[in-house]
């Protein structure tokens, strides 16, 4: 798979930007970001510019890439799509933002590669998975959002499209997400904004005894913790770098 300039973004045919980091020992596990809905590369950027060793992001369809109709887009799928991009046989810590988060847990699910997850943000709770609920969420959260990230976040939402997003959300919002992660055994790291109004506090703390995972909630951070926190995404990782290995590695259930 070919891939973008670090620097540039991938076009619908290379959706895999160049590994950064590729000097670091071969033994530290690649780290792979994965896009929330509508978002692509670009909102990965200030993580990985703190980030130690091999990292890359992976665009889907709906997620940095357009999703024309009549796209599969159900998690089950998307995971296939990402495995399918990613190489085979070396350890990999997978991280999700948003509406990705289902689809980097179905991913490790199915491949002993993955090493552990980072789930930013995750989605669906399905106390709030009906459309008025979604979008009454979506508005609450942006009210905390600084209205300066909109310069960062909406030439990322048009590249995608706003039918590609929607499509994409009405796939993944019928994902269950806390049932997934049962069928896990590695380490789980969550993050969330403390006025994350789609991660709300009582939904992520379900995912953390889900998971037997850790939950930490970024002060004064919102939904877009990548972006406005990005440190915060960086000591997840860490902490999953650290406790790899001291877990039996597990087979896919």
């Amino acid at each position: 798979m070919s891939a973008a300039p670090m620097n540039g973004e991938p076009t619908a045919a290379t959706p895999v930007q160049q590994v950064s980091g590729a000097a670091a020992v071969a033994d530290t596990p690649l780290v792979v970001f994965v896009p929330g809905l509508g978002l692509d590369g670009r909102s990965w950027q200030a993580v990985r510019h703190r980030l130690s060793g091999r990292s890359l992001v992976v665009l889907l369809p709906s997620m940095g890439r357009p999703a024309p109709r009549g796209t599969n887009l159900r998690t089950e799928r998307q995971a296939e799509r990402l495995l399918q991009t990613l190489p085979g046989g070396e350890p990999m810590i997978l991280v999700g933002h948003s509406a990705s988060c289902p689809v980097v847990v179905e991913a490790a699910s199915r491949s002993r590669d993955v090493a552990g997850l980072v789930l930013v943000g995750p989605v669906t709770d399905p106390a709030a998975r009906t459309w008025p609920r979604m979008l009454s969420q979506w508005v609450r959260a942006a009210t905390h959002e600084r209205p300066a990230r909109a310069t960062v976040l909406f030439p990322q939402y048009w590249r995608t499209g706003a039918g590609s997003m929607l499509r994409g959300m009405d796939a993944v919002r019928h994902f269950r997400t806390d049932l997934a992660l049962v069928r896990l055994t590695l380490p789980v790291e969550i993050v969330r904004g403390e006025k994350d109004r789609i991660a709300s506090q009582e939904w992520c703390s379900q995912l953390r005894g889900r998971s037997n995972g850790r939950l930490t909630s970024v002060g004064g951070a919102a939904h877009m913790v990548p972006v406005t926190h990005p440190a915060a995404v960086v000591a997840a990782v860490e902490r999953v770098r650290v406790l790899r290995g001291r877990q039996p590695h597990r087979r896919p259930r």
